[in-house]
């Protein structure tokens, strides 16, 4: 049975959600209105900067020897902001005991794929560059920032980049052709996205990129030779099976995964932690898992 907290959580998203089918400037102002108003440590400081030429907000959550970690955040690939989730970011780094750098990639219809993966990929070169050693820099994002952080990994791969240490993927979406059985199945209990909101966003992301691309729409990748990933994904989600088959794919290529469906969670959950105990548990094993793949203990 879903808790208190839960049910007004989700009753308070069907009264007013967001429509990514219609006007994009108005989805986009909605969207920021609706990432202002979520609690954001007090106690965190955060700085505006440049990674490789990109601009990201940066956060000190942890030691920077401890590690580092790039965070890509939601909106599916049209909206979202490095300000709007730099408290998820943040709670994330925190969890991890590193640094945090919430990246502000390109947004499509303006700077279609791969503009979002090559922002990325400059940042995280340049992370490289400032003397970061690659292990001990994780990836993380959610939604679409979670389908862009497994794509930005295959191109890593694919450009014989020393890769980082692990990719924390919350909710991801990575099926651009939206054909998953789970855009049906689980609509009526998704009270986040729906498909045809996600079809216009994906039109918008590719341009003239095939949805099968498979950079684009990563689930289609050859998922061998990447770092270890972590996947959650609610069961209410209709993005569920893109993580099954995120999962299915990288185990299948040797890749260890270790993917989480949590029973009766929306739509990136870890966004709610002020209000939700699920919110709290995902981040802090979460961090648990970075921790580990970074080589420290963790002490949630």
């Amino acid at each position: 049975m879903a808790s208190e907290a839960l049910q007004q959580l989700i009753e308070g998203m069907r009264a007013g959600g967001l429509d990514f089918a219609g006007d994009l400037n108005k989805a986009r102002e909605d969207f920021e209105a609706l990432l202002a108003t979520m609690p954001v440590d007090p106690g965190l400081e955060f700085e505006d900067m440049e990674l490789g030429g990109v601009p990201a907000v940066f956060c000190r959550t942890g030691a920077a020897h401890a590690g580092a970690l790039l965070y890509l955040h939601g909106g599916a690939f049209v909206s979202g902001s490095a300000k709007g989730y730099r408290g998820l970011a943040a709670n994330v780094g925190k969890a991890a005991g590193v640094v945090t750098y919430a990246l502000e990639y390109r947004l499509a219809p303006e700077h279609p794929f791969p503009a979002a993966v090559d922002d990325v990929l400059a940042a995280y070169r340049a992370l490289l560059d400032s003397g970061m050693k690659p292990e001990k820099i994780v990836l993380a994002g959610d939604s679409a920032g979670g389908g862009l952080t497994l794509s930005a990994l295959v191109r890593m791969r694919n450009e014989g980049l020393p890769l980082p240490a692990a990719g924390f993927l919350l909710s991801p979406w990575a099926d651009m052709t939206c054909e998953a059985r789970s855009m049906k199945t689980k609509a009526t209990e998704d009270p986040s996205l729906n498909e045809e909101g996600l079809r216009f966003s994906a039109a918008n992301y590719l341009g003239a990129t095939p949805a099968s691309d498979p950079v684009a729409s990563p689930v289609h990748a050859d998922l061998s030779g990447l770092p270890p990933l972590l996947v959650h994904v609610g069961s209410a989600e209709i993005l569920l099976d893109d993580s099954l088959a995120i999962a299915a794919r990288a185990g299948a290529a040797g890749t260890h995964v270790q993917l989480e469906i949590w029973p009766e969670m929306i739509h990136v959950w870890h966004s709610f932690a002020f209000m939700l105990e699920e919110g709290r548990a995902a981040l802090d094993g979460a961090g648990a898992f970075l921790c580990a793949q970074l080589g420290r203990q963790h002490h949630g």
